[in-house]
């Protein structure tokens, strides 16, 4: 035993955690006396403060060795090897090196920080993602909430079935699950390596050639499989059905004939689809900090659509106007509260359209967009002949400008708040044919609301007994009115080009701000950084 001051052997920083992360009263006394054991635990958990926050609290004990670690030893196994049905890179977590400690039955140090790390990793991932998303595009500014590594490793130590501690990290939404599912799907279609493509072609039903047993091969492959009734070369009836119940699986026209289109993906495996469901299974774990069974307004971007959620279940739905795929005007994803509503709004016009748009008119004709209030600091309204608007620059320009309520407002009769850094809101517009167009990215940024009133009625009907009535009275008034939410409404501005539908089927919209693709890129590369890492 070596005898040495607390301070002396716990590093500062892991101190400092694990002192924060116990109540005062249920701090042991301070001891004097420590193991080499304990010392080299408090050595090597100082370079990793998550783990110093539970070992500091744990008595400087390991929980992977000894009584009780093997049931966590594999239990963390089992969970780390389901990390390619949650769309995570494998290597990242090691488990074959782990698998290889366990047979041993480890009993250093060394080996217990081996499980507390990837046990660190896996929960780090698997409760919030895989990467930071505000490091991953300008425009994805959501913050991910994750439980702390101290406290997960706490409840793992004291469980009495540490595997149901790991099942419970996953997102639970249904909708995570039918994306796992959707996943699982596409894995279907991976040819083993080393077969031989299909060549291109139009094989039908009659067909005879060396490519038809190829297609066979590969078909089978995949759980497709054709017997053929004559010659393997010759494309019979079962092939006919084999390949149509390939192409019902893959969302092709199930019509028994492998032409180009069939080929190509019988050839390639996964592909885009597949892709897109990865990056959707890690947005979905961005957002596990939410509580999405609670009512909410949840705004797909790429759908270009608007829903209320109530239970899980959709009781409210309209088309949106999103930004313009423009880097300036892309709206962003994040989340927040919605606490009220403003009916008959004034618009004040954001700064950039200001200079940008309307001042160059001004220049040229003092009188244009008439529509329009020029307004000072104090937010009065300041006569057009008293400025000479061509001494201002983008700059220098001192003035805002506002447009009173009416019925051509840019913000139509109301506009949904949820105060936000980027002055982001949803509102009604006079611009109603917008909302016909299958692809709906024309605003500067906020979100257009194709079904306004009815959206304001649906937020209001939990706290009023007639909201048509509050909402109407409002409106009548003719003066910019606030109605506040109580309880205020959470907002999910998301981005999935891949999500479950009511009935769990994937449905797939564009990557109109290319988006999608940068979070793909990103996720390539956890995954070749981890396979480089090494196990």
């Amino acid at each position: 035993m070596v005898v040495v001051g607390l301070l002396a052997v716990v590093p500062r920083p892991m101190l400092a955690q694990a002192l924060e992360a116990a109540p005062v009263a249920t701090l042991p006394a301070p001891r004097l006396a420590f193991s080499e054991q304990e010392m080299q635990l408090a050595r090597q958990v100082a370079r990793f403060p998550a783990l110093a926050d539970f070992y500091g609290t744990n008595g400087l004990k390991p929980i992977f060795l000894g009584q009780g670690g093997a049931a966590r030893r594999a239990a963390l196994i089992d969970a780390v090897g389901q990390a390619e049905s949650h769309g995570l890179p494998a290597a990242r977590y090691r488990q074959a090196a782990l698998r290889r400690l366990d047979g041993f039955d480890p009993d250093s140090i060394d080996e217990e920080l081996e499980f507390a790390r990837v046990f660190a990793d896996w929960s780090h991932d698997i409760t919030g993602g895989i990467l930071d998303p505000r490091k991953v595009e300008s425009g994805i500014r959501r913050e991910v909430t994750r439980p702390r590594t101290g406290n997960l490793l706490r409840a793992y130590a004291g469980a009495t079935d540490p595997a149901s501690v790991l099942a419970g990290l996953p997102s639970q939404d249904a909708r995570y699950q039918a994306l796992r599912d959707a996943l699982a799907k596409q894995a279907r279609f991976v040819v083993p390596q080393g077969m031989p493509a299909v060549p291109e072609g139009l094989w039908r039903e009659g067909t005879s050639d060396p490519a038809v047993a190829a297609l066979r091969l590969r078909l089978a492959a995949i759980g497709f499989a054709a017997a053929p009734t004559a010659s393997p070369v010759t494309f019979d009836a079962p092939l006919a059905q084999a390949v149509a119940g390939f192409q019902q699986a893959v969302g092709l026209p199930a019509d028994g004939v492998a032409g180009p289109r069939t080929v190509a993906r019988l050839n390639r495996g996964t592909g885009p689809e597949a892709d897109a469901i990865l990056v959707a299974l890690e947005r979905m774990r961005w957002m596990n900090g939410h509580d999405l069974n609670a009512r909410h307004v949840w705004v797909n971007l790429p759908e270009f659509n608007a829903r209320i959620y109530d239970g899980g279940q959709e009781i409210f739905e309209t088309r949106v106007v999103i930004g313009k795929a423009n880097q300036e005007f892309e709206t962003p994803e994040f989340s927040e509260t919605m606490k009220y509503l403003v009916v008959n709004p004034r618009w004040n016009v954001p700064r950039s359209i200001t200079v940008k748009e309307y001042l160059p008119r001004l220049q040229a004709n003092r009188n244009a967009v008439s529509h329009l209030d020029v307004v000072d600091g104090a937010g009065n309204v300041i006569a057009r002949d008293r400025i000479d608007f061509r001494k201002y620059s983008a700059k220098t320009f001192p003035y805002r400008m506002r447009q009173k309520p009416s019925d051509d407002n840019a913000l139509g009769q109301v506009k949904f708040m949820f105060p936000n850094p980027w002055n982001i809101y949803l509102h009604d517009t006079p611009t109603k044919h917008l909302f016909n167009q299958s692809s709906r990215a024309y605003s500067h940024g906020c979100i257009r609301i194709g079904r306004p009133v009815d959206l304001a009625h649906e937020l209001l009907r939990p706290q009023v007994a007639d909201p048509d009535a509050v909402f109407s009275k409002a409106l009548a008034s003719g003066r910019e009115t606030y109605l506040n939410l109580r309880p205020p409404v959470p907002v999910h501005l998301v981005y999935f080009t891949a999500f479950p539908d009511e009935t769990g089927q994937i449905r797939r919209f564009p990557d109109i701000y290319g988006r999608d693709a940068l979070v793909h890129a990103a996720l390539v590369k956890a995954g070749l950084d981890s396979a480089a890492a090494g196990e």
